[in-house]
């Protein structure tokens, strides 16, 4: 089953008013969320090697924490973004843009077409 982001974004508003908890969604109380649902991300594969979190998703109980966290994480991020009036796909986009402009692809013949001297490769800036 496909969901529509915005319809998911409005069933979240629907569900944080029929409890009254708009007062409590500000944008630092959900940055503070998002941030509490990713460490418990985090928390599943904290003591895991990289080959036991590669096959994660093989154990059914360890695969329904794992889809839980993911949609508490997602939860946060799209109250987070309709709040601020962020659209969390230009958004993407537009980072995905300026991350292609400054980390060139490598070049076919193993070379670097540039922008990765530098050693960093996170988009997080």
């Amino acid at each position: 089953m496909r969901h529509d982001m915005a319809a998911l974004q409005r069933r979240l508003a629907e569900f944080a008013a029929a409890r009254d908890w708009q007062p409590y969604h500000t944008p630092k109380n959900l940055a503070a969320a998002l941030s509490v649902e990713a460490s418990e991300l985090l928390e599943i594969f904290q003591w895991l090697t990289p080959e036991q979190a590669e096959r994660v998703m093989e154990d059914p109980e360890s695969a329904h924490r794992v889809a839980d966290e993911v949609a508490d994480v997602l939860a946060y991020l799209l109250q987070f973004c309709e709040v601020l009036g962020v659209d969390p796909l230009v958004a993407l986009a537009a980072k995905i843009d300026r991350n292609e402009v400054r980390f060139p692809a490598r070049r076919r013949d193993g070379g670097d077409a540039g922008g990765a001297e530098t050693g960093d490769r996170h988009s997080s800036e």
